[in-house]
């Protein structure tokens, strides 16, 4: 039995026509690239590695910021640690000598209160306060150790604080001006209708015995009309707050002038002061004369 053997691979016209193919495709890539082939071939290898090249300086950067932004965070955290340092310790200072501060505020305002009235002040610091309990009042760190007696008048450079009440040789209690039991003569600034001050508690006081007839504002200043020799005329006592008819008499709330719950440092007037105490004189200024012929 004869085999036929098989025919394997391409034919010899096929092989002539793929190397004719190659032949064209060489000849076009040279005529295309030129006489200088490894310029192109550089382009294409740029152009093939450029994506590579953006990421990797893309993430050299990202890296980089990280860096920068991590030791800005740290700069930041430590000038915020020093800068929190600093205002503690300033607060700690504010909080030392806020005290000295509000005493030397205080004196020098008492300074400036006791060069505009012409009497012989005295001043006395409150060492506590007993507002709160019924009938409670100031308690002062001096007394006849400096020639003090009841019924003198104190103040503030607000107002009228209240009068002394007991003195002992070297405290001395103040009734302020709205306890239920204190009274004062004052004055309406506008009106110039008097009355009596009694107290009502809370920096509030009434004023009793003013006419139904008289016309009293809201804001209206109050006085002391000197009456009374414990306050001389024209001392600020506060407000009128409310005003209401009554029966006989107008109702007029008054609302103190005096911080009487914040009180550190005081005056006290000598004893039964004059009705009226003049301000003290100044001479004033002399205006320079004009030379004859002068404009």
């Amino acid at each position: 039995m004869a085999v036929r053997a098989v025919r394997w691979g391409w034919s010899r016209t096929r092989w002539q026509r793929l190397v004719l193919a190659l032949l064209w495709l060489g000849q076009g890539i040279w005529v295309l690239l030129g006489p200088n082939p490894g310029r192109h071939w550089t382009r294409l290898a740029e152009v093939v590695s450029r994506p590579s090249q953006s990421l990797a300086a893309r993430w050299q950067g990202w890296r980089a910021n990280r860096n920068l932004s991590a030791r800005d965070m740290a700069e930041i955290r430590a000038e915020n640690a020093r800068l929190t340092s600093e205002l503690a310790q300033l607060k700690t200072q504010a909080a030392q000598e806020g005290p000295r501060l509000a005493e030397a505020d205080a004196a020098v305002r008492l300074l400036g209160l006791k060069q505009q009235i012409p009497l012989e002040l005295k001043a006395a610091r409150v060492m506590f306060s007993t507002r709160p309990a019924t009938f409670g009042g100031l308690i002062l760190d001096r007394g006849h150790d400096l020639g003090l007696v009841p019924d003198q008048g104190v103040l503030v450079p607000e107002g009228i604080v209240g009068r002394l009440w007991s003195v002992s040789a070297t405290q001395s209690k103040v009734l302020p001006a709205d306890a239920p039991n204190a009274s004062v003569a004052v004055m309406l600034i506008r009106s110039r209708a008097t009355g009596v001050l009694q107290g009502l508690g809370s920096g509030r006081a009434v004023i009793r015995y003013v006419s139904n007839q008289e016309v009293v504002q809201v804001g209206e200043a109050v006085m002391t009309s000197g009456l009374d020799r414990v306050f001389p005329r024209g001392l600020l006592v506060g407000y009128v707050a409310e005003v209401a008819q009554g029966d006989l008499e107008l109702r007029v709330v008054v609302n103190l002038s005096a911080p009487l719950d914040r009180i550190s440092t005081v005056l006290l007037l000598p004893p039964q002061p004059p009705l009226e105490v003049q301000p003290p004189f100044f001479a004033p200024e002399q205006k320079p004369q004009r030379k004859r012929g002068t404009p």
